[in-house]
């Protein structure tokens, strides 16, 4: 029904459109202005999008093309009778021409429809031609939640190639009607540049659309905003935008591969050196262009909770901003060198997880806790060396015995959860580029004292296919479900069909949880339903 009812709104939103690009715009009460020639008008070529929904809270994204102020209307009808209309900020030169509004107030558990518009700020006579869009409101009640899980867009050379439908998974996922999508990072490959073609298997050509900000590694602020500008010239992706609320994290590549906060370069490819200048401007350049809160006195904090009614509470963690460098991964005591959350977030994460009232608590991680995920340098490619450890980037050490380096802070996190018998954990990550589902319990593990749990690894979105990776048997993981064939050739393109997603739904009355893991089709490949354990 309410997939239903989505699709009618978005019917006659195209007719509202067309009937409002025809005639003046009154905005507020205002006299309406004179008919302006289109070129004049502010352009929203991006489409609209809506994110980190909390209570009655929503982020209301758009972006345009010139100095405008972003104006909102809202209704939960979807004919937008009854309108609230709410005067957003300015977009200008400093913020990339980007503006988002804090929608407050919302009634819960129902969709929202919106119409987004722009007013020109050196001629307030002229608006842009409306982008409209909805979404759902977390609830109150107990009420079946639906959400959906991916990452990794635009990877190793495979871009938008409209002949072949462009980024196909992005409609599987909007097809499958989730309330939200946790977006579990690499949302851009800026130190991937596209190339105008690769040739495939088959002989035939992958082409590329190729912008400027696509043509080099990013190291300006203008050239990070034009890779999450970039994908946004997908249909498929600004569609699923209009419909379906996100929660937005980072991992490496929105700033550059396998990067640390301290590193400095030695890669030709890059004229800025410094990782952390190249970060600062990433990190702006993510911040514009997502709907994400931003608290002033957290000072644009990536991690954080997103409570979504009595059945779930998602925890979106950082694994990037705070870790040491990349090494093999052997300290023996946790410490700056050793940290991939760091004291400060992985102290919040304790708390919150404690003192949640939610029945599952969902951790969405960017990076896997038992994979061996290996690092390299310009000239020593990422490997497992026979004579020496190998340089890690995620969690596991491959090295058998008791926790070591990183995995110190996801052995006290366990230790913790365990001790403050908190139950209901699962984790959704990505980061790898394959689909499985891992189980770990301490009869396997190296590491006695936690709860056994599950995390389930989805992507990529669009992006090429690798996998399998090594597990670390520190915590005991087995692989329960791959999705992808042995022996496969890496870097399969998205043409061949191996790009993921997965889905959590949580029934309201039973409150029984069931994971999916889905193809680029929507097809799910994998199923399990869990039972909520009573504390």
């Amino acid at each position: 029904m309410r997939n239903s009812s989505r699709r009618r709104f978005l019917r006659r939103s195209l007719a509202a459109g067309a009937l409002v690009a025809a005639r003046p715009l009154r905005v507020f009460g205002q006299a309406p202005a004179l008919v302006t020639p289109e070129s004049a008008r502010p352009q929203i070529p991006f489409g609209t999008s809506v994110g980190d929904v909390v209570g009655d809270r929503a982020i209301l994204w758009a972006k345009t093309d010139r100095p405008a102020r972003l104006i909102v209307e809202y209704s939960t009808s979807e004919l937008i009778k009854d309108l609230h209309p709410v005067m957003g900020p300015a977009a200008l030169e400093q913020n990339g021409f980007t503006a988002r509004v804090d929608l407050t107030g919302l009634p819960s558990g129902q969709r929202i429809f919106y119409r987004v518009s722009f007013q020109d700020l050196s001629d307030l006579r002229a608006y842009s031609e409306p982008a409209n869009g909805s979404f759902v409101t977390a609830p109150v009640g107990r009420r079946d939640v639906l959400f959906a899980w991916s990452a990794d867009v635009c990877g190793q050379g495979w871009g938008i190639d409209p002949a072949r439908g462009g980024m196909r998974l992005f409609d599987a996922m909007r097809r499958a009607g989730p309330d939200f999508f946790v977006h579990v990072g690499d949302t851009i490959y800026a130190d991937n540049p596209l190339p105008a073609e690769v040739k495939l298997d088959d002989g035939t050509l992958w082409k590329n659309i190729v912008t400027p900000a696509k043509s080099k590694v990013a190291e300006t602020l203008d050239e990070f905003r034009g890779n999450h500008s970039y994908n946004l010239l997908d249909e498929n992706v600004r569609r699923f935008n209009k419909e379906v609320a996100q929660v937005v994290m980072w991992d490496d590549h929105e700033v550059r591969n396998d990067w640390w906060p301290t590193q400095i370069l030695d890669d030709p490819k890059y004229q800025v050196k410094s990782v952390a200048l190249l970060a600062a401007r990433a990190k702006r350049a993510f911040f514009e262009h997502y709907p994400i809160r931003v608290d002033a006195d957290e000072n644009e904090r990536i991690y954080r909770a997103i409570p979504y009614g009595p059945l779930l509470e998602l925890f979106a963690l950082d694994m990037r901003s705070y870790r040491g460098a990349n090494g093999p991964n052997r300290q023996q005591a946790r410490g700056d060198d050793s940290a991939i959350l760091g004291e400060t977030q992985l102290a919040w994460l304790k708390s919150r997880l404690a003192a949640s009232k939610a029945t599952w608590k969902v951790i969405a991680s960017d990076m896997p806790l038992g994979l061996i995920v290996p690092t390299g340098t310009p000239d020593k490619p990422c490997a497992f060396p026979r004579d020496a450890p190998p340089l890690c980037e995620a969690v596991a050490n491959g090295a058998a015995g008791a926790p070591l380096g990183r995995e110190l802070e996801i052995a006290e996190l366990l230790r913790f959860l365990k001790a403050q018998r908190v139950k209901n954990v699962l984790w959704i990550t990505a980061d790898v580029h394959y689909c499985a589902a891992h189980h770990y319990s301490p009869e396997r593990a190296l590491v006695k004292d936690f709860d056994p749990f599950w995390e389930f690894v989805a992507g990529p979105a669009h992006a090429g296919t690798f996998g399998p990776g090594r597990l670390d048997d520190s915590f005991g993981p087995e692989v329960r479900f791959l999705g992808i064939p042995p022996g496969m050739k890496p870097n399969r393109p998205p043409s061949e069909g191996l790009q993921f997603f997965g889905t959590v739904r949580i029934d309201g009355r039973s409150e029984a949880l069931s994971v999916r893991l889905h193809n680029q089709k929507g097809d799910a490949i994998y199923k399990l339903e869990l039972e909520p354990e009573r504390a």
